[in-house]
């Protein structure tokens, strides 16, 4: 009986994989964007060339990339938040609901922070106000925003996060949160992003 309990959880648990790998995690991996957008190259991705995660997110934001660009530049923990699940990954403090001028001036190896002392995350590696903005360590993760303008005044916001898993190092334990849980609050961000960039007059 347990070599039969056994077996069963075994296939159990190899049908719940493929069916992962073959029906949740490419939409995860492209949800919201174009068959284009997650085909193109963005700025950043020679930094990671040959990736494990690689996630393309999009959406449409109805305003201009000059009215999105402020909120992404004062993202991250002890700023203005991540504008997902504050009580996640904001300590749950609300995210900023307005533009903060004191957090606006992000350059190139800037720390953006995603710890509660504000000193350790994703280093700006590059900015090309206000059409891109690349986080991340080369060779490991990379996070490219991109802000392509609409002939509309409209904005097709992608963000996209490619990483290479090392499965025998301590960081796996990192790349599994990110290919489980990235998705959530991904999502979760762009909405809001979108929210707050649209609820500007």
């Amino acid at each position: 009986m347990r070599s039969s309990t056994r077996l069963g959880i075994v296939l159990a648990a190899a049908a719940a994989i493929a069916t992962y790998a073959r029906f949740v995690r490419p939409w995860q991996l492209q949800w919201g964007a174009t068959s284009e957008e997650v085909a193109r190259s963005l700025p950043g991705d020679h930094l990671v060339p040959k990736p494990t995660f690689n996630a393309t997110r999009a959406i449409t934001v109805a305003a201009p990339p000059e009215q999105i660009w402020p909120w992404l530049v004062q993202a991250g923990l002890t700023r203005a938040g991540w504008y997902s699940y504050d009580l996640l990954d904001n300590l749950g403090r609300p995210s900023a609901r307005r533009i903060i001028p004191e957090l606006q001036d992000l350059a190139v190896g800037d720390i953006v922070p995603m710890s509660p002392d504000g000193k350790h995350g994703m280093r700006v590696h590059a900015m090309d106000a206000p059409k891109s903005m690349i986080w991340g360590t080369p060779g490991d993760t990379t996070w490219t925003w991109q802000l392509d303008p609409g002939p509309d005044g409209s904005t097709r916001l992608i963000s996209r996060v490619r990483s290479l898993y090392r499965w025998l190092s301590p960081s796996i334990a990192f790349s599994v949160l990110l290919e489980f849980g990235d998705f959530w609050m991904m999502r979760k961000m762009l909405l809001t992003l979108r929210e707050r960039a649209e609820s500007v007059h």
